[in-house]
C-alpha cells in the first residue's frame, strides 16, 4: 500500500504573492513544475498552477508583467497528511474535483505536493495518464 509520502513531489517552490505572473511562469518552466505555493509574508496564501495562469490571467488578457500571482491564486488550500494512503489522496481529489493536494506532516507543516499524475504512476503504471506524467516529470 503506497503512502502519500511515497509518491509526492518533495520539491516545493514558494513565491510571494507580489510576484508578477511572467516571473512565476519562468520559475515553473525552469523548475519543470506545474505549480507553486504562494506566500503572503510568513502565511500560506494558496497554490498557483500553470492552468490558473492560463485560465484566470491569459484568457482574461491580464498583463503578465504587472498582474501578481496573489491576484489569481487559488486561496482554498486542500491538504492531506503524508501518512495517508495514495487511495485516500485519490479519493480526496475526486471528491474536491482537484488535480493537486498539498502534503503536510503531523504538525501541519508543508512537506510536499501530490498530483493526479503522481498517483497515476503508482496506482496504475499502465494507464495513459501514467505514461503522460512519466514523460513530463512534475507536470
Amino acid at each position: 500500500m503506497y503512502r502519500v509520502s511515497d509518491v509526492m513531489t518533495k520539491q516545493v517552490v514558494y513565491l510571494p504573492a507580489e510576484t508578477p505572473l511572467d516571473e512565476a511562469a519562468r520559475v515553473m518552466k525552469e523548475s519543470d513544475i506545474g505549480d507553486v505555493v504562494v506566500t503572503d509574508g510568513a502565511t500560506l496564501a494558496g497554490m498557483l498552477t500553470d492552468r490558473d495562469i492560463v485560465v484566470r490571467a491569459v484568457a482574461e488578457r491580464a498583463d503578465p508583467s504587472t498582474t501578481t500571482i496573489g491576484a489569481i491564486v487559488t486561496r482554498e488550500v486542500v491538504m492531506i497528511e503524508q501518512h495517508c494512503t495514495a487511495n485516500e489522496a485519490a479519493a480526496l481529489m475526486r471528491e474536491r474535483n482537484i488535480r493537486r493536494v498539498l502534503v503536510c506532516d503531523n504538525d501541519r507543516k508543508l512537506v510536499g505536493i501530490v498530483s493526479l499524475g503522481d498517483l497515476a504512476m503508482q496506482l496504475d503504471p499502465n494507464s495513459a495518464l501514467s505514461d503522460i506524467s512519466e514523460a513530463a516529470p512534475n507536470a
